[in-house]
């Protein structure tokens, strides 16, 4: 399991040699993301993907639960409208289920997509200020470790904290 700790840099040149800094610190750079208000430079920088600026993770997980819901619901209303499936009433509710769960995740995942990550809004007036933010995610067990480099290497930093988990994927 990994934790993402999160990190606010004054500008480019730190943002660099913080980047520096976690490679030696053998962080693996697909590991580090950086955001900053569009249209600044990220030379030299890992900027932050699709998955970290938008909320497509979290719209397609909220879309999956609520598209098996309502799946559920409309395998057993046609079960119950007097359709004659009668040999097939637990598959047609498992058939339901699964296509709205499915149905529900892209959906959703679609408008998520279009939507600035939620998690980041906290973020949102330093990075309009032209701050960058420094995403992170390591293994629990060098939390302490990479927090210790980055508070004696970049005082600047400021730290905001961590997640509480990151799981495997995304």
């Amino acid at each position: 399991m990994r934790r993402r700790l999160y990190y606010v840099m004054p500008d480019l040149a730190s943002s660099r040699k913080i980047m520096e800094d976690l490679l030696l610190a053998r962080v693996e750079e697909s590991y580090i993301h950086f955001l900053a208000k569009r249209g600044t430079s990220m030379d030299g920088l890992h900027e932050a993907s699709v998955l970290q600026k938008t909320d497509l993770v979290h719209g397609a997980q909220l879309g999956l639960v609520v598209g098996a819901a309502l799946g559920c619901a409309g395998g057993l209303l046609l079960l119950f409208s007097g359709l004659p499936v009668e040999r097939w009433q637990a598959g047609t509710v498992l058939g339901a289920t699964v296509a709205g769960a499915l149905l529900g995740a892209w959906v959703s995942s679609m408008v998520g997509s279009g939507i600035p990550n939620s998690r980041l809004r906290h973020f949102e007036a330093q990075i309009n200020a032209g701050r960058i933010l420094l995403m992170v995610d390591v293994p629990e067990r060098n939390v302490e470790k990479i927090k210790t480099v980055l508070s004696e290497r970049h005082p600047k930093a400021q730290d905001h904290g961590l997640e509480p988990r990151i799981p495997v994927f995304p």
